[in-house]
């Protein structure tokens, strides 16, 4: 699945919050980047436009060989744009994550953009790598002198917090509604420098259970205090 063309919200007084995902199933399950869009009608000062790369399965690697990818980037000015592959807990997969972003970050800096990282999970029966996962994240982020969306460790915040918070598809992989809300939490509190309590609420709303709301803000506030930085 791709989905490329930028969306934008109705008018704001600023510019535009432009936010450009490139990545995979993990973007595009339950449409991730409108969930961000919907969050920046928090903003009454500035629209939030976004727009997506993503075919199922794909690593970096993959998305550098198509070159879909670097297309999107250099067809339009993108404030941020978003970074994902699989869970990368392999010490091959964490060297060529960080050589994909790093070639990536250079397209997109010359585009006039920055460079994101959003951190994945493994999956559910591999959840003694979690951490490994992250770290894979972090060290790219760091590569590139990236900002860290630490959304894997706000949906483990949760699932420690309020396990009842369905967070995952059957497959124990994919993100259900509730975990695609929980990340995009993380995307667009870090993207605007906002805190993710009261997001919801300033955005007008979810349709997820209040009980879910305050958990999934809770997890994304806790990882992003813990992933300190810009």
């Amino acid at each position: 699945m791709a989905s490329c063309g930028s969306t934008p919200t109705a008018p704001g007084t600023g510019p535009p919050l432009r936010i450009l995902f490139i990545g995979n199933s993990l973007t595009y399950f339950h449409d991730l980047p409108a969930t961000v869009q919907h969050l920046g009608r928090s903003d009454s000062s500035r629209t939030v436009v976004v727009s997506s790369v993503a075919f199922g399965g794909y690593s970096l690697e993959d998305h550098w060989n198509r070159g879909d990818a670097q297309q999107a980037i250099a067809g339009a000015r993108w404030d941020l744009v978003v970074l994902q592959q699989g869970p990368s807990a392999l010490p091959e997969s964490r060297v060529s994550l960080i050589d994909y972003a790093t070639r990536f970050a250079g397209e997109i800096r010359k585009a006039g953009g920055r460079p994101a990282m959003y951190m994945v999970w493994p999956e559910l029966e591999r959840e003694t790598e979690w951490s490994a996962v992250s770290a894979s994240y972090v060290a790219a982020a760091e590569a590139v002198d990236g900002l860290l969306l630490p959304a894997g460790e706000a949906l483990r915040a949760v699932r420690a917090d309020a396990p009842s918070v369905p967070l995952f598809e059957s497959d124990g992989f994919h993100p259900s509604v509730a975990g695609t809300y929980g990340v995009a939490l993380v995307i667009y509190a870090r993207a605007a420098g906002v805190s993710p309590l009261g997001l919801t609420a300033r955005a007008g709303g979810s349709s997820l259970p209040p009980g879910y709301v305050t958990a999934l803000e809770a997890g994304a506030a806790q990882a992003i205090a813990a992933a300190g930085g810009d």
